[in-house]
């Protein structure tokens, strides 16, 4: 990744993180006018510095770990002469967004999952400092000229992943509407076009309604073997993998409204089969272009089962209707309402 480039969107790199060793402890005697030969009075090391991993809401991307791979705390400082304890070392602070997913980058082994603003995980500690010859003074040995070395600190390889944090996550074909309807509902501003893979990064938006909020997440389209790698494959889903519930985004002006959902069921269930029995809604969109109101009404028979809302992204038909189904799918005090 070049310099400059940080508005990029990155939700998966890999770093190495290293904590600090510890500082070795001194070998000191005691030097006064008139003690020539004192005790020992060398002093400990100092610890060295921890890897901490902090939460930052002001984050959407992992670009900026892209621009420094190594990150490494400092090491504790050695002990003095006269007792005087070595310095620790600072610990290096790494910032990620919510939804942030640390991994062993050889096992895969989950290390930690870091999802609210001011979270702090101490991954690796310091080494401790090593002990001054104080400590090894003794009624047989007077004058001891041994000092511990610090510990070492550890070094490990990470893999840090992005999963955002939405309450609905949008999923359709490519060109059903997503990003046009992510743009009616909330401030976002995705860029939309008509042709297919438009969406090549996963977009938020917020919608408030009275004093509720709720956050929309709009992915990348998928097409039939997305999950064999076809198309930008399903490598986006894992943005709606927390989602309490999803949008089926479907293209009313298209004949094979039905088929699209059990596509994407398919490819769902293939990737993710955790999300394919998460709570869910089916959208239609584009009902302007459905005059007669026929698509729409073939599009509930063929899904009994389904909760069904017809919108428009371009006029905004249907809109205040779906955000309130869309409140009543993630708000359990509202389960009793009526859409």
């Amino acid at each position: 990744m070049e310099r400059g480039t940080l508005n990029r969107f990155v939700d998966q790199t890999d770093i190495e993180v290293t904590s600090g060793d510890g500082g070795p402890g001194c070998v000191s005697f005691l030097r006064e006018r008139y003690r020539p030969r004192g005790g020992p009075d060398g002093g400990d090391g100092g610890r060295g510095g921890d890897a901490v991993f902090v939460v930052r809401s002001n984050l959407k991307t992992l670009s900026q770990l892209t621009m420094q791979r190594r990150y490494a705390a400092e090491n504790g400082r050695p002990g003095e002469g006269k007792n005087r304890h070595g310095r620790d070392g600072a610990s290096v602070e790494i910032a990620v967004p919510p939804g942030t997913l640390l991994k062993d980058s050889e096992t895969g082994e989950l290390l930690a999952d870091l999802t609210n603003e001011g979270d702090r995980l101490v991954l690796l500690k310091g080494g401790r400092g090593g002990k001054g010859n104080t400590h090894f003074k003794s009624s047989t040995h007077q004058t001891p000229r041994l000092a511990q070395p610090g510990e070492p600190g550890e070094t490990r390889v990470i893999r840090v992943e992005l999963s955002l944090i939405a309450d609905i996550g949008f999923v359709g074909i490519p060109n059903a509407g997503k990003s046009s309807l992510l743009a009616a509902l909330t401030r976002a501003r995705p860029r939309v076009a008509n042709y297919p893979f438009t969406t090549t990064i996963p977009n938020l938006g917020v919608v408030e309604y009275d004093d509720k909020q709720l956050v929309l997440a709009d992915i990348p389209g998928l097409i039939e073997g997305a999950s064999q790698g076809a198309g930008l494959g399903t490598v986006f889903l894992r943005h709606v993998s927390r989602s309490a519930a999803l949008a089926f985004v479907l293209d009313l002006e298209r004949e094979d409204t039905a088929e699209q959902f059990a596509l994407l069921q398919r490819e769902l269930a293939s990737a993710y089969p955790e999300l394919a029995t998460r709570t869910r809604i089916v959208v239609a969109n584009k009902i302007d272009l459905d005059l007669d109101g026929e698509s729409l009404a073939s599009l509930r028979r063929a899904l009994p089962a389904e909760w069904v809302c017809g919108v428009s992204a371009a006029t905004r038909e249907g809109i205040p209707e779906l955000v309130r189904a869309f409140l009543q799918l993630v708000s359990p005090e509202a389960q009793g309402e009526q859409v």
